[in-house]
């Protein structure tokens, strides 16, 4: 039953702080409840464990707004809705002042759901269950063109689309000043994190794992669709990519041009590893791409079954790569998975993109293999362009001996690749 008192002590701002279960609850479809709770005004909202989930349909969230999901509180998507293809379970759409905790909280999607109903669909078995159209945006949290927004503690599982989306909105071309901390993103379609333009983001000790479903199945994807929209000040710290089927860590910025703003995006401390796919990737910066940093700093790649570290198509004359102190050990364990072999792997496909690759760092890097391969190898099937300015030294341990494959004048490059002692 509603608390028509309490409620009444909200809208008059005699009460700042609300429980949403004084809306009433209905355990088959709570979206009701906790919309209007969320609307409510309330400077501070409780969502209690009640010992059943929260049952939703998509839910938009509220600007000036602390919302608190208690220990052990479950939100689950309403099966049988998000029929949508961008329908999402949360929504910070074009908002301002948004702080959510949710330590012990878990907000959860059916994405066998929605991939089965696909199936379903095309073969015009139980029409109600195969209705969803094929949709790659179905998220757990959406934040587009948001301004302050916190975000703590929760566990977001099982979309049809990815963990945590952060895009821009109508009047901001990013959302800015974003905090994402404490928070596991598991078993999502198609990203754990998907960063399309954003300034002053920062994600720190959050773990995303077990992506699949569609390409590109990473931990994070940072991937602007358009050249106005921005990556700056982008920072992952203490952050963990754990077996996707993509990439762990993949910067992709075929969309981005040198009228874009420059790139300033950082990962320091971040850990990758995965039973089923890649490590890092940075790749389609252009010979008219974006100039700035992108810096991975103590970073390391361990077990993965493609390559551990890999550049690709990337110019002199774009943003600057650096890898600092990184380490990657026994990478690239199947020598069929993308026609990598080496722990590095520096790749040029497509020619017609960057003609002048190279401004890569490898400031006291460090490989462990026991493979008789190249510690690090430049691959360009289309072309025959030499390096340029790759520089640094990496150190290599391994018994089969050390050596790298950078192709003609490679020996001239300023990159030193020694043996362990």
């Amino acid at each position: 039953m509603k608390n028509l008192e309490a409620i009444a002590d909200v809208q008059s701002g005699k009460s700042t702080v609300a429980n949403a279960a004084w809306w009433g609850f209905d355990p088959e479809d709570a979206t009701d409840t906790l919309q209007a709770a969320i609307d409510s005004g309330a400077k501070r909202l409780i969502v209690p464990n009640i010992r059943t989930d929260w049952i939703i349909r998509p839910i938009k969230l509220a600007g000036n707004q602390e919302l608190i999901f208690e220990r052990g509180t479950v939100v689950s998507a309403k099966r049988g809705e998000y029929r949508g293809g961008g329908d999402s379970l949360f929504t910070a759409q074009d908002i301002e002042n948004l702080t959510i905790r949710g330590y012990g909280a878990t907000c959860r999607m059916w994405k066998q759901d929605y991939i089965n109903g696909l199936v379903l669909e095309q073969l015009d078995w139980h029409r109600w269950y195969g209705q969803y159209p094929k949709a790659e945006w179905r998220m757990t949290l959406s934040i587009r063109g948001s301004k302050n927004v916190n975000v703590s503690g929760l566990t977001l599982k099982d979309s049809g689309g990815d963990g945590i989306y952060v895009d821009g909105g109508k009047d901001r071309r990013a959302s800015e000043d974003i905090v994402l901390r404490d928070i596991v993103c598991d078993n999502h379609y198609r990203q754990g994190i998907s960063v399309i333009s954003a300034e002053n983001l920062k994600v720190e000790n959050c773990e995303f794992s077990n992506t699949w479903g569609t390409p590109p199945a990473s931990g994070v994807d940072i991937e602007p669709d358009k050249s106005d929209q921005r990556i700056k000040n982008v920072v992952f710290s203490g952050c963990r990519f754990v077996d996707n089927v993509g990439d762990g860590i993949e910067v992709f910025l075929a969309h981005t041009t040198s009228e874009s703003e420059d790139v300033t995006l950082r990962f320091e401390n971040c850990h990758v590893s995965s039973k089923h796919g890649t490590g890092i990737r940075v790749t389609k910066i252009g010979d008219d791409g974006p100039g700035g940093s992108i810096e991975f700093d103590n970073c390391t790649v361990d077990s993965t079954v493609g390559y551990g570290i890999k550049v690709q198509e990337k110019s002199l004359k774009g943003a600057r790569v650096t890898f600092t102190n990184c380490n990657v050990i026994n990478a690239a364990n199947d020598r069929h998975f993308g026609g990598e072999w080496s722990p590095i792997s520096l790749s040029l496909p497509q020619p017609d993109i960057v003609q002048t690759m190279g401004g890569i760092d490898f400031i006291n890097c460090f490989i462990e293999d026991n493979r008789d391969r190249a510690a690090i190898e430049f691959t360009q099937p289309k072309s025959d362009f030499p390096l340029h300015d790759i520089a640094g030294t990496i150190t290599v341990l391994n018994p089969k001996g050390v050596r790298a494959e950078l192709g003609k004048e490679g020996e001239t490059l300023p990159l030193i690749v020694r043996p362990y002692k």
